[in-house]
């Protein structure tokens, strides 16, 4: 473990210097369109991914006061989208594809098995640096302080670790671990594993397996960042656990897709998971789950609509009823001051633009329609 460690920061130091000396060469501006750089430098921007199967890009968007969009600019990922056999509204079947964490924005490239990074100025993004996935198809991200992993889809599933040195992640081959699922089956859609996440204390990472398996998979990670050999599998037959939130008291929240539910869970310190409530959306395809502090909202791929929950902590849930989008509900962000929620519908290529109310309601402010993003998921607010 301890020759694990030294290896992982002399790496990142050997990074960390590349970048300092070569840093101007590699942060140079990927935006594709033709419109000039926004020069306002909005803080209040949402950014979508495309996954376009023939080049990916993240477009970029200006949030009015009142929360609606306006398009600042287009950027390549330098790789590839993908898309699931059997896959329509949602080609990576996933959620947290496209992540920002403290000036950082991580985007998966599941056509061509990379990870992109870029640094966010505004509504500004600066390509940095392209990094092999360790696995086949990425679908999801998550970072705690310094530490970044990634779930990829095929092959059985994997998560790879990497470390955050600065603006740029450093692969620790060490912290690869196979899921050992069935690659075999079918549906691939439906039957590959949906997210990861760190815990809020990050001393766990939560994995989902939607239909292969049923089950919510938990790993230990230790003080250096790596995880445990095996993760403690908790089955749930027939939910299909697809998506995660974590309520005020660290629970965790769960959109499950084979009972179209919204179900909460405690992690115990030994990486099982024990139900606390669950309740049914009385949707088709509940897949995706969006917090904004006590309220949830979780996205009906099946019906086009949110259905809204409040948990202000007990893992208790209270109906806040049902909201409509556009056909194909699939991803969905808040906005960083919590006022406003962004939900993708896959069908059209769109985001439909909410502001939330007190009460935990939502009100339409307007939506739009990405270009060339039909089917494609991962949003991130500011």
């Amino acid at each position: 473990m301890r020759t694990e460690f030294r290896l992982a920061v002399a790496a990142a130091a050997a990074l960390a210097a590349t970048a300092l000396f070569a840093g101007p060469a590699i942060a140079a501006p990927a935006q594709s369109n033709a419109e000039p750089l926004n020069t306002n430098h909005s803080t209040s921007a949402v950014f979508v991914q495309t996954d376009g199967l023939a080049g990916n890009a993240v477009v970029a968007y200006d949030r009015a006061a009142d929360g609606s969009l306006h398009q600042a600019g287009t950027y390549s990922t330098g790789g590839l989208g993908g898309a699931l056999t059997g896959s329509v509204v949602d080609h990576l079947a996933s959620q947290g594809s496209l992540v920002y964490d403290r000036g950082l924005l991580y985007a998966v490239n599941a056509g061509s098995n990379t990870v992109t990074v870029f640094v966010v100025h505004g509504d500004r993004l600066f390509r940095l640096e392209v990094l092999p996935s360790g696995g086949s198809f990425p679908v999801s991200v998550t970072s705690h302080g310094g530490l970044v992993y990634v779930l990829n889809a095929r092959a059985g599933g994997t998560v790879q670790g990497y470390l955050r040195v600065g603006d740029f992640l450093v692969r620790v081959p060490s912290w690869n671990r196979s899921l050992g699922l069935d690659p075999t089956q079918t549906p691939e859609f439906t039957h590959t594993p949906g997210q990861v996440a760190f815990t809020p204390s990050g001393s766990q990472l939560v994995v989902t397996t939607k239909g292969n398996g049923s089950a919510i998979d938990v790993f230990a990670v230790n003080r250096f960042g790596g995880l445990s050999q095996t993760p403690v599998v908790t089955p749930e037959p027939g939910a299909v656990p697809f998506a995660v939130a974590f309520d005020a008291a660290g629970h965790l929240v769960v959109a499950e897709a084979g009972t179209n539910a919204v179900a909460t869970f405690a992690i115990q310190p030994t990486g099982a998971v024990t139900p606390i409530a669950s309740a049914a959306t009385g949707q088709a395809a509940t897949c995706w789950i969006a917090a904004d502090g006590a309220h949830f909202y979780a996205s009906n791929a099946g019906s086009a609509t949110l259905s809204g929950y409040t948990d202000a902590g007990s893992g208790a849930l209270t109906a806040l009823g049902t909201t409509p989008t556009g056909p194909g509900t699939v991803d969905a962000a808040v906005s960083s001051d919590g006022r406003f929620l962004y939900a993708q519908t896959g069908a059209n290529g769109g985001v439909d633009a909410f502001r939330v109310n007190a009460d935990g309601s939502l009100t339409s402010v307007g939506s739009v329609v990405v270009p060339g993003a039909v089917g494609g998921e991962g949003i991130a607010a500011l």
